[in-house]
């Protein structure tokens, strides 16, 4: 593949485009910290970051901002398809991943809020017998990672209707702020001279000569190493990966509030916590898993509707607010739950598949992939 100049002065070529030791697809959570971790290892290294959007453009600044690794229900689903090993080392994941994210930029920095988390089940949820049944197992499953019990059965004490009165409670779930986290990210990667070019989209690679040829909707160019981060957006590179999209709103101010923390329903597809005053509520991807299983960035009317109906009847139904904003965001799932970390090349690599454990999970991907070079 040779060098499409693009207009391009010397000065642009040779400050951006040449001798360029990492390539990174994507300005997500994985992809400014494996770029970190890399500058850490390699300190006079070229790191250039790829980005399709003109700000980051997938889940990490259009997710809910939980700092959560799993409640129950999502816990007892798990263990249906994983071992019992398997489950308690992908929380385990999270929980550090967690750590990781908040020793690398500080709570103040992330805007970290610890209010707790609860699962709330509706009426008709024949789930909720279950995980009750399960709450001790679950515990007991968890104690080596977390030295305490982990949930605990709270009394419905917010208002909702058409749910059970019992809530289920987890005292170390906490929430942030995904702009401010983002924000900060991208702060300490500039500081570390790691180039970030917005609008570029990456459109396929070639390999040969100990060089990977990147081609974008710009330039063309080689790079020592390619660093795929694009999770969802990897699907038509990676096996077992494909595109979720979630729907997202977000209300208007709401002075009495009284809702604080973050909250579950039907074993994760439902969620929703409190911003200040306002209330964000996503999910509903099992409404329609065909039309969800895309890379696009749309509403689904259909089930934005029941959003809101859930909204009106069962999570709202004593304030007055107004829908203010909705939006999309795209997550990378597949038949597991491990993220694919590994090489596809000597010198292409991958860290997606975060299964909407971004956040969690993200700063753990991003280091473990920077150590595949």
């Amino acid at each position: 593949m040779s060098f499409n100049s693009s207009n391009l002065s010397y000065w642009e070529y040779t400050s951006w485009f040449s001798n360029v030791d990492f390539t990174i697809v994507g300005s997500g959570i994985v992809g400014l910290t494996t770029a970190l971790n890399l500058r850490r290892r390699y300190p006079n290294a070229k790191i250039l970051i790829l980005e399709r959007g003109w700000l980051p453009n997938g889940a990490s600044t259009k997710n809910a901002g939980f700092a959560c690794f799993g409640s129950i229900s999502e816990i007892l689903a798990d263990l249906k398809n994983h071992s019992e090993e398997d489950v308690k080392a992908l929380v385990k994941m999270r929980f550090e991943g967690l750590k990781m994210l908040r020793d690398l930029l500080g709570d103040s920095q992330v805007g970290y809020e610890q209010h707790g988390g609860y699962e709330v089940f509706l009426i008709e949820d024949k789930i909720f017998e279950e995980s009750l049944d399960a709450l001790a197992k679950v515990n007991q499953l968890l104690k080596d990672v977390f030295n305490q019990n982990v949930f605990e059965i709270k009394n419905n004490s917010f208002g909702f209707k058409g749910v059970r009165n019992e809530l289920i409670f987890n005292t170390l779930e906490g929430q942030i702020d995904t702009g401010l986290m983002m924000q900060s990210l991208l702060k300490l990667v500039h500081k570390a001279g790691i180039h970030i070019l917005n609008n570029f989209e990456f459109q396929s690679y070639q390999t040969g000569n100990d060089k990977v040829y990147v081609k974008t909707n710009h330039v063309n160019f080689d790079s020592n190493q390619l660093l795929i981060t694009t999770n969802g957006f990897a699907s038509a590179i990676i096996k077992d990966l494909k595109p979720a999209r979630a729907q997202v709103l977000i209300t208007s101010s709401m002075p009495s509030l009284q809702i604080k923390g973050t909250f579950h329903m039907h074993e994760g597809y439902y969620y929703f916590r409190n911003i200040g005053n306002r209330l964000l509520f996503g999910g509903g991807r099992h409404l329609d898993f065909d039309k969800e299983s895309t890379d696009e960035m749309a509403l689904n009317n259909n089930i934005q509707n029941e959003l809101q109906r859930i909204l009106k009847h069962q999570i709202l139904p004593n304030y007055d607010y107004n829908v203010e904003q909705q939006w999309t965001g795209i997550m990378g799932v597949g038949t597991k739950k491990q993220p694919i970390i590994k090489s596809i090349h000597s010198n292409v690599h991958c860290g997606v598949r975060l299964g909407g454990m971004g956040i969690a999970i993200g700063c753990y991907v991003g280091k473990q992939l920077s150590k595949l070079i």
